[in-house]
């Protein structure tokens, strides 16, 4: 499990592709490889992948073609930087919402706002997932608990303070970027029982 803190970025490295697997060689920073071990969990742009092999300053994970098809990890490349964040334990406070890594879907940067001292970022994402979305509710973008401002149809926006544009990749997000989206575990719940139990449908 994750908190959605977002604890740094890395850069990528290195980039192994073979059909079906990228291999990523990420360099995070020293703070952050005390007791990193083969086997546990880091969230990379919020998608949970194991540590398969420690070398020199770099940590390496293995992607397989599910993870690529339904994340962004599919166009990482040599000289990009990623949000990370390692696996919490307990007792670590949740300053976030508790997430999984496992990615649902991705949405597309389509506008940038900046205001003084703000940026508020509007992301497009398929019809199909819009259902989850609510104002002022949990969404994980990129592996970062955020929460939602404003929704309208198929788009939302997210506003962001000047730390956490500097602690993650947001600070440098550009339109048309895609991003990882984890829906919020309890809201897909509630609707999807509520679905169930036909509360969609109006009434006759």
């Amino acid at each position: 499990m994750f908190t959605g803190i977002v604890q740094g970025v890395a850069e990528v490295v290195s980039v192994v592709r073979q059909p079906g697997l990228h291999s990523f060689g990420l360099r995070l920073p020293e703070r952050w490889r005390h007791n990193l071990a083969v086997g546990g969990s880091v969230a990379v742009n919020g998608t949970c992948l194991t540590i398969t092999r420690e070398e020199h300053d770099l940590v390496w994970f293995d992607a397989m073609q599910q993870t690529l098809s339904l994340t962004n990890l599919g166009s990482v490349s040599e000289g990009d930087f990623v949000n990370f964040e390692r696996a919490a334990r307990i007792g670590d406070e949740i300053g976030g919402h508790l997430m999984s890594g496992h990615i649902h879907t991705v949405a597309t940067l389509i506008q940038r706002d900046e205001p003084e001292n703000n940026c508020v970022l509007w992301f497009e994402i398929e019809a199909q997932w819009q259902q989850y979305i609510f104002s002022k509710g949990y969404i994980g973008i990129n592996g970062c608990s955020l929460t939602l401002a404003e929704v309208e149809d198929n788009r939302f926006c997210i506003w962001l303070i000047p730390e956490t544009l500097r602690a993650t990749t947001f600070g440098a997000m550009v339109p048309g970027t895609q991003v990882n989206i984890e829906i919020d575990s309890q809201t897909q719940t509630i609707v999807d029982t509520l679905k169930r139990l036909g509360y969609d449908k109006p009434p006759r």
